[in-house]
C-alpha cells in the first residue's frame, strides 16, 4: 500500500479503529474516512477528535457508497467479515484489512504471537514480565489492550512485540510472521460469529500459515486439535504439556523437546525451571500457561534462573480469578474475563472452598449443557445464580442436565446481591460468567468493576457506612462481537480473548 495515493475507510471507532485512523493520518494517507453504526458517547467523542485531525465521518448511506471511491476498508475486530459493509467492499473488489494487518506490514522487530480460546492474556502477560525482568524491551500488545499500530515507534527494530491475537483479528490478518507462534488451546467459543468449530479452528491455525523453518510453533500437546497443527506448519514444533511424564514435551512426534511437568516441577528440554508450588497462580490451566511462557522465553534465550525468578513474582491479571475482598466472611472472586464455558469450568476447578457461582451475560452461541453437567458433579459449587440476557437459555440447559441448585435473577446487581445473601461465611462468591458482557456492560472490565463496587456497597451496609466506601475486610492486591462499534476489549473477548 502507498498511503499518500490511497483512501481508507475505518469501520468501527473504538480502540483498534482509533489506533488505525491515527496511524494512517501519521503516515500521510490520502484520505481517512470514519464510520460506526452505533453512536454512543465514546464513539462520538473519538470521531470528533479524529475529524479535528483531518478525518471525515460518514453517514450509513455514505459508508456503503464509499466502496466505489475508497481503496481499502480497515475493519475493526468487532465487525464480522460477513457484515453488509465488508460484503459490499468485497463485491467491489476492494481490499479489506484489520488494524493488526496494518501493523504487521510495518513491524521490523521480532514478534511472539499468542492465540487460543483461553489463557491468552495471562500467557502474554507472563511472557512480557519474564522478558522485561531479563532486561529485554518487550511490549504486550494486540488484543491485550494496546493496538499494534500504536506500539510500532516504541518497538522499533530492537523491541519484542508480545502480541495477543484473537480469532476476530485473524479474519483480516494475512501478513504476520511471528518468530514464535503460540497455540494454547481450542474449545467451543464465538460460534455466534464463526458459525462452526471447523471455521473457528481454521482461523486459529492461520497464525501459523506464514511461519517458515526458521520460526517456532509452541503447541499444547494436551489439546488434540492444537497438537495436529504441527502437521500443518513448516515451523519447528515445540510442545508443552502438564502431564506428569518426561517425554510430554516431545509429544511422540520426534520434534524438539519442550516444556513438561515432572516430579512436581516445570521442566524445559531436560532442564528444571522451578517447582509447581513456586508458581503464584494455582490451577492446571495456569500451569499450562506458565509452560507455554517458559518455552517461549527459553527459545528467546532467557536463562532458566531468570525465568524462575520472574515467574515467582508474577501476580496475574485483573478480572481473572482475582480475589478482590471479603465481606461478612464471604470472599469475592472476580473472574469476569471468563467469557466462555471452558474458562468458567477452569475457574471452578481452581477456586478453593465452597462457592456460589454467578453465570450469565450476552450469549455467544454455544452449548451450556457441558457446564451444568460438570457443576452437577462438583462438590465446590453449592449454588448458582443466573443473570443477564442468556439467563433463560442457561436455565434450559441446567434443566436438561437436571441441575437444580440455582436461582434466576436477570438484573446483574440483584444477582450479585442474591449470591452474597446465599453464601455463608467461609464460602466464596465467584463471578465467572461463561458469557460476554455486552448485554449490560461495555466490556468484561466494566462488569468486573461493577462487581467490586457492589462488594464495597455490601461492606458499607454491614458497617453502617455510606454505600460505595471502600471498607472490604480484605482488599485486593491490586468488544462487542458482531457489531460495528467493535468493543475490542473482549475477544469476545478474547476477549479473549477466543
Amino acid at each position: 500500500m502507498y498511503f499518500p495515493m490511497q483512501s481508507f475507510l475505518v469501520a468501527g471507532i473504538s480502540r483498534s479503529g482509533i489506533a488505525a485512523a491515527e496511524y494512517l493520518l501519521e503516515n500521510g494517507a490520502k484520505e481517512v474516512l470514519l464510520y460506526d453504526d452505533v453512536s454512543d458517547e465514546g464513539v462520538r467523542a473519538a470521531t470528533e477528535r479524529l475529524t479535528a485531525r483531518g478525518c471525515r465521518a460518514l453517514s450509513k448511506e455514505e459508508a456503503f457508497s464509499a466502496c466505489t471511491e475508497c481503496d481499502v476498508l480497515v475493519l475493526s475486530p468487532g465487525i464480522p467479515v460477513d457484515h453488509p459493509l465488508p460484503v459490499a467492499f468485497r463485491k467491489a473488489g476492494k481490499a479489506i484489512i484489520g488494524e493488526a494487518e496494518l501493523a504487521a506490514r510495518a513491524l521490523r522487530c521480532p514478534v511472539i504471537a499468542v492465540t487460543g480460546t483461553n489463557g491468552k492474556t495471562t500467557t502474554v502477560s507472563m511472557i512480557e514480565h519474564i522478558l522485561s525482568q531479563a532486561g529485554r524491551h518487550a511490549v504486550a500488545c494486540g488484543n491485550i489492550g494496546r493496538p499494534l499500530t500504536s506500539c510500532l515507534s516504541e518497538l522499533g527494530t530492537e523491541g519484542i512485540a508480545v502480541a495477543e491475537i484473537s480469532s476476530f483479528q485473524l479474519e483480516t490478518l494475512t501478513s504476520l510472521r511471528p518468530h514464535i507462534a503460540v497455540e494454547l488451546n481450542i474449545t467451543e467459543d464465538h460460534l455466534n460469529r464463526h458459525y462452526t468449530m471447523d471455521n473457528y479452528i481454521y482461523l486459529k491455525s492461520r497464525l501459523l500459515k506464514n511461519c517458515t523453518e526458521s520460526e517456532y510453533a509452541v503447541l499444547n500437546a494436551d489439546d488434540p486439535t492444537v497438537r495436529k497443527f504441527a502437521e500443518k506448519t513448516r515451523a519447528k514444533a515445540v510442545f508443552f504439556s502438564t502431564a506428569e511424564r518426561k517425554d510430554a514435551g516431545r509429544a511422540d512426534t520426534g520434534h524438539t523437546d519442550g516444556g513438561y511437568v515432572e516430579d512436581g516441577a516445570v521442566w524445559f528440554g531436560g532442564e528444571r525451571i522451578l517447582s509447581l508450588s513456586e508458581l503464584p497462580l494455582a490451577g492446571e490451566h495456569n500451569e499450562a500457561d506458565a509452560l507455554a511462557a517458559v518455552c517461549v522465553c527459553r527459545l528467546m534465550g532467557v536463562r532458566a534462573a531468570d525465568i524462575a525468578r520472574a515467574l515467582k513474582s508474577f501476580r496475574g491479571i485483573p478480572h481473572r480469578i482475582q480475589t478482590i475482598g471479603k465481606v461478612n466472611g464471604v470472599t469475592f472472586i472476580d473472574d469476569s474475563k471468563a467469557t466462555n464455558v471452558d474458562a468458567a469450568m477452569r475457574a471452578v476447578e481452581s477456586v478453593r472452598g465452597e462457592t456460589v457461582l454467578l453465570l450469565g451475560g450476552k450469549d455467544k452461541g454455544y452449548s451450556y449443557e457441558p457446564l451444568f453437567a460438570a457443576l452437577k458433579k462438583s462438590d465446590r459449587v453449592v449454588h448458582t445464580v443466573l443473570y443477564g440476557e442468556n439467563a433463560f437459555r442457561m436455565l434450559d440447559a441446567a434443566m436438561r442436565e437436571r441441575y437444580d441448585r440455582l436461582t434466576l435473577c436477570r438484573p446483574f446487581d440483584l444477582a450479585v446481591r442474591m449470591a452474597y445473601l446465599t453464601a455463608r461465611p467461609g464460602q466464596n462468591v465467584l463471578l465467572s460468567p461463561a458469557a460476554a458482557s455486552f448485554d449490560a456492560f461495555k466490556s468484561y472490565e466494566e462488569r468486573g468493576e461493577r462487581f467490586a463496587a457492589l462488594m464495597r456497597e455490601f461492606a458499607a451496609e454491614k458497617n453502617g457506612q455510606v454505600a460505595g466506601t471502600d471498607v472490604a475486610e480484605t482488599p485486593s492486591d491490586e468488544a462487542r462481537g458482531g457489531g460495528t462499534t467493535a468493543r475490542d476489549a473482549e475477544d469476545a473477548a478474547d476477549a479473549e480473548e477466543g
